[in-house]
C-alpha cells in the first residue's frame, strides 16, 4: 500500500501560486519534492513559492506575451495546475462587454491555451488540473454571473482536453471549490455586502448557511485534493469535475 507523499518527482507549472489555492498547491508541492514554476503577476505574492525553492515566473495571463512567457517556460512539464482566476462583481444587467472579456481572457482564453500550448509538450502519463468553482452549478449569486459562466466553460474545456489527450495517457480533470479562506473570498464578501447594502458579518453568515458542513475551507484542503487528482492514485480519473465544497452542491 502507497503510504508516503502523492507526488515526489517532476515539474509542475502553478498559475495564480502568490495567493489562495495556487500557493498552497505550489507550497504542497515544493514540500514533497515536485520542482516549481510558480507563476503570478503579482510578483511580491510569490515570495513565498521562491522561498520553498520555487522558480518564480512573474507573468499577466490576461495578454499574449504573458500567456507566450508561462507558455515557453513551461514546455515539457509533468504537472499543470490552472488555478489563475479573475472575478468581477456586479448585478447582473450591469455587465460590460469589457467586464466579460476581462474575466475570460484570464479563466477562459488562458486555460485553453495553456493546455494547448504546454500539453502538446508534457510527457505521456502526465496530469492537468483545473480549477473551476461551485458557481459552476449555481446559479444564486447573480453578482458572479460571468465569473459563474467562465468556470462553467472550463468544465467543458475539460472534458474536451482529457478527451484529446487520452491516447497519451494525460489526465485532465477539475476541482471546483466551495467557500474557501482566499483573498478572493474576502473580495466577494465585501462586495456582496457593498453590493446589498447589508453588513460583512451578514453575508458571511447568510453564504456559510447554504453549506452543510457548516464551516469553510482551507487552501491547503484544497490542495490536498489536487495534488491527488497529479499523481499515480489518480491513474483512472479523468474529465471528471469534482466539487470541494462541504455538500453545497451534491451533484
Amino acid at each position: 500500500m502507497n503510504t508516503g507523499p502523492l507526488v515526489t518527482t517532476g515539474t509542475a507549472l502553478v498559475t495564480g501560486a502568490a495567493n489562495g489555492i495556487g500557493r498552497a498547491v505550489a507550497l504542497r508541492l515544493r514540500a514533497q519534492g515536485v520542482a516549481v514554476l510558480a507563476v503570478d503577476r503579482d510578483a511580491a505574492g510569490l515570495a513565498d513559492a521562491a522561498a520553498a525553492g520555487a522558480t518564480p515566473i512573474v507573468a499577466d495571463l490576461a495578454d499574449a506575451a504573458g500567456r507566450q512567457r508561462v507558455i515557453d517556460s513551461g514546455q515539457g512539464v509533468d504537472y499543470l495546475v490552472n488555478a489563475a482566476g479573475v472575478i468581477r462583481l456586479k448585478p447582473i444587467l450591469d455587465f460590460t462587454a469589457e467586464d466579460i472579456r476581462d474575466i475570460y481572457a484570464v479563466n477562459v482564453e488562458a486555460v485553453w491555451l495553456l493546455m494547448s500550448h504546454i500539453g502538446r509538450s508534457m510527457p505521456d502519463g502526465s496530469a492537468i488540473v483545473n480549477l473551476s468553482s461551485v458557481s459552476a452549478r449555481l446559479a444564486t449569486t447573480q453578482e458572479t454571473a460571468v465569473y459563474a459562466s467562465s468556470k462553467t466553460a472550463v468544465l467543458s474545456i475539460t472534458r474536451s482536453f482529457a478527451y484529446a489527450f487520452a491516447p497519451r495517457g494525460i489526465r485532465v480533470n477539475a476541482v471546483l471549490p466551495g467557500i474557501i479562506d482566499t483573498p478572493m473570498q474576502d473580495n466577494v464578501l465585501d462586495s456582496l455586502a457593498r453590493l446589498r447594502g447589508i453588513s460583512l458579518e451578514q453575508i458571511a453568515t447568510l453564504r456559510l448557511g447554504t453549506v452543510p458542513l457548516g464551516r469553510t475551507a482551507t487552501p491547503d484542503e484544497c490542495a490536498g485534493l489536487i495534488c491527488f487528482l497529479l499523481s499515480p492514485d489518480a491513474a483512472y480519473l479523468t474529465g471528471q469535475a469534482i466539487s470541494q465544497d462541504g455538500g453545497l452542491a451534491m451533484w
